[in-house]
Protein backbone atom coordinates (compact mmCIF):
# COMPACT_ATOMS: atom_id res chain seq x y z
CA UNK A 1 0.00 0.00 0.00
CA UNK A 2 1.33 3.42 -0.91
CA UNK A 3 1.94 6.17 1.61
CA UNK A 4 -0.88 8.71 1.67
CA UNK A 5 -0.33 12.27 2.85
CA UNK A 6 -3.14 13.79 4.90
CA UNK A 7 -3.83 16.82 6.99
CA UNK A 8 -4.71 16.29 10.64
CA UNK A 9 -8.31 17.18 9.71
CA UNK A 10 -8.41 14.65 6.85
CA UNK A 11 -7.00 11.94 9.12
CA UNK A 12 -9.57 12.74 11.80
CA UNK A 13 -12.42 12.49 9.24
CA UNK A 14 -11.22 9.05 8.07
CA UNK A 15 -10.97 7.80 11.68
CA UNK A 16 -14.53 9.07 12.36
CA UNK A 17 -15.77 7.27 9.23
CA UNK A 18 -14.17 4.00 10.41
CA UNK A 19 -15.74 4.39 13.87
CA UNK A 20 -19.18 5.05 12.30
CA UNK A 21 -18.94 2.05 9.97
CA UNK A 22 -17.85 -0.24 12.80
CA UNK A 23 -20.23 0.99 15.50
CA UNK A 24 -23.36 1.83 13.46
CA UNK A 25 -23.31 0.20 10.02
CA UNK A 26 -21.82 -3.16 11.06
CA UNK A 27 -24.55 -3.83 13.68
CA UNK A 28 -27.23 -2.77 11.14
CA UNK A 29 -25.93 -5.28 8.60
CA UNK A 30 -25.73 -8.02 11.27
CA UNK A 31 -29.37 -7.33 12.22
CA UNK A 32 -30.43 -7.53 8.57
CA UNK A 33 -28.68 -10.92 8.22
CA UNK A 34 -30.31 -12.21 11.42
CA UNK A 35 -33.78 -11.04 10.29
CA UNK A 36 -33.34 -12.66 6.88
CA UNK A 37 -32.07 -15.89 8.49
CA UNK A 38 -35.19 -15.99 10.70
CA UNK A 39 -37.36 -16.07 7.57
CA UNK A 40 -36.41 -19.67 6.88
CA UNK A 41 -34.89 -21.48 3.89
CA UNK A 42 -31.57 -19.75 3.11
CA UNK A 43 -31.19 -21.38 -0.32
CA UNK A 44 -34.02 -19.30 -1.79
CA UNK A 45 -33.74 -16.24 0.43
CA UNK A 46 -32.79 -13.17 -1.65
CA UNK A 47 -32.87 -10.93 1.45
CA UNK A 48 -30.25 -13.10 3.12
CA UNK A 49 -28.02 -13.06 0.01
CA UNK A 50 -28.34 -9.27 -0.25
CA UNK A 51 -27.54 -8.78 3.43
CA UNK A 52 -24.48 -11.08 3.18
CA UNK A 53 -23.27 -9.15 0.12
CA UNK A 54 -23.77 -5.82 1.94
CA UNK A 55 -21.74 -7.24 4.83
CA UNK A 56 -18.90 -8.19 2.48
CA UNK A 57 -18.84 -4.74 0.89
CA UNK A 58 -18.91 -3.03 4.29
CA UNK A 59 -16.03 -5.13 5.62
CA UNK A 60 -14.04 -4.41 2.46
CA UNK A 61 -14.61 -0.65 2.87
CA UNK A 62 -13.57 -0.79 6.55
CA UNK A 63 -10.40 -2.72 5.60
CA UNK A 64 -9.55 -0.19 2.84
CA UNK A 65 -10.00 2.76 5.21
CA UNK A 66 -7.87 1.07 7.88
CA UNK A 67 -5.13 0.47 5.28
CA UNK A 68 -5.34 4.10 4.22
CA UNK A 69 -4.92 5.48 7.75
CA UNK A 70 -2.29 2.87 8.66
CA UNK A 71 -0.13 4.16 5.80
CA UNK A 72 -0.97 7.83 6.29
CA UNK A 73 1.64 10.46 6.96
CA UNK A 74 0.29 13.55 8.66
CA UNK A 75 1.45 16.75 7.00
CA UNK A 76 3.10 19.10 9.49
CA UNK A 77 1.44 22.33 8.45
CA UNK A 78 3.93 24.40 10.50
CA UNK A 79 6.70 23.36 8.09
CA UNK A 80 4.87 24.56 5.01
CA UNK A 81 6.11 27.62 3.16
CA UNK A 82 5.43 29.48 -0.05
CA UNK A 83 8.95 29.56 -1.52
CA UNK A 84 7.89 26.98 -4.07
CA UNK A 85 4.70 25.08 -4.81
CA UNK A 86 4.21 22.17 -2.41
CA UNK A 87 1.36 20.07 -1.10
CA UNK A 88 -1.20 22.13 0.91
CA UNK A 89 -0.35 25.34 -0.97
CA UNK A 90 -3.02 27.40 -2.66
CA UNK A 91 -1.71 28.24 -6.13
CA UNK A 92 -3.11 30.87 -8.47
CA UNK A 93 -2.15 30.16 -12.07
CA UNK A 94 -2.78 32.04 -15.29
CA UNK A 95 -3.45 30.13 -18.50
CA UNK A 96 -1.14 31.87 -20.98
CA UNK A 97 -3.34 31.00 -23.97
CA UNK A 98 -6.60 32.62 -22.81
CA UNK A 99 -5.30 34.65 -19.79
CA UNK A 100 -7.83 33.00 -17.48
CA UNK A 101 -6.75 32.71 -13.85
CA UNK A 102 -7.55 29.68 -11.71
CA UNK A 103 -6.80 28.96 -8.10
CA UNK A 104 -6.34 25.48 -6.65
CA UNK A 105 -5.18 24.02 -3.37
CA UNK A 106 -2.94 21.00 -3.85
CA UNK A 107 -3.96 18.31 -1.38
CA UNK A 108 -3.44 14.63 -0.66
CA UNK A 109 -5.29 12.36 -3.08
CA UNK A 110 -7.68 11.25 -0.33
CA UNK A 111 -8.78 14.88 0.29
CA UNK A 112 -9.26 16.03 -3.31
CA UNK A 113 -12.56 17.77 -4.01
CA UNK A 114 -12.95 19.75 -7.22
CA UNK A 115 -16.01 21.64 -5.93
CA UNK A 116 -13.78 23.08 -3.18
CA UNK A 117 -10.98 23.67 -5.74
CA UNK A 118 -8.80 21.07 -4.03
CA UNK A 119 -6.84 19.02 -6.54
CA UNK A 120 -4.98 15.79 -5.80
CA UNK A 121 -1.20 16.01 -5.75
CA UNK A 122 -1.12 13.13 -8.28
CA UNK A 123 -3.03 15.04 -11.00
CA UNK A 124 -1.10 16.28 -14.05
CA UNK A 125 -1.67 19.95 -13.13
CA UNK A 126 -0.48 19.49 -9.53
CA UNK A 127 2.51 17.40 -10.67
CA UNK A 128 3.43 20.12 -13.15
CA UNK A 129 3.27 22.86 -10.50
CA UNK A 130 5.00 21.13 -7.57
CA UNK A 131 8.50 22.47 -6.93
CA UNK A 132 8.08 25.58 -9.09
CA UNK A 133 8.39 29.16 -7.84
CA UNK A 134 6.38 32.35 -8.16
CA UNK A 135 6.58 33.75 -11.71
CA UNK A 136 7.66 30.42 -13.23
CA UNK A 137 6.08 29.44 -16.52
CA UNK A 138 5.24 25.74 -16.58
CA UNK A 139 4.17 23.55 -19.47
CA UNK A 140 1.80 20.82 -18.36
CA UNK A 141 0.67 17.89 -20.47
CA UNK A 142 -3.07 17.42 -19.97
CA UNK A 143 -5.44 15.11 -21.88
CA UNK A 144 -6.28 17.93 -24.33
CA UNK A 145 -2.62 18.66 -25.09
CA UNK A 146 0.13 20.90 -23.73
CA UNK A 147 -0.87 23.92 -21.64
CA UNK A 148 1.25 26.83 -20.45
CA UNK A 149 0.62 28.39 -17.04
CA UNK A 150 2.29 31.17 -15.13
CA UNK A 151 2.40 30.82 -11.35
CA UNK A 152 0.85 34.09 -10.17
CA UNK A 153 0.54 33.47 -6.42
CA UNK A 154 1.49 30.83 -3.84
CA UNK A 155 -0.25 30.96 -0.46
CA UNK A 156 -1.83 28.83 2.28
Amino acid sequence: MAITYMTKEGYKRKMEEIAYLESVKRPEVSRAIAEARDKGDLSENAEYDAAKEAQGLLEMKIAQLKDLVANARIIDESKLNTDEVQIMNKVKIKNLVNNMEMEYTIVADSEANLKEKKIASSTPIAQGLLGHKLGDIVEIKVPSGLMKFEIVEISF
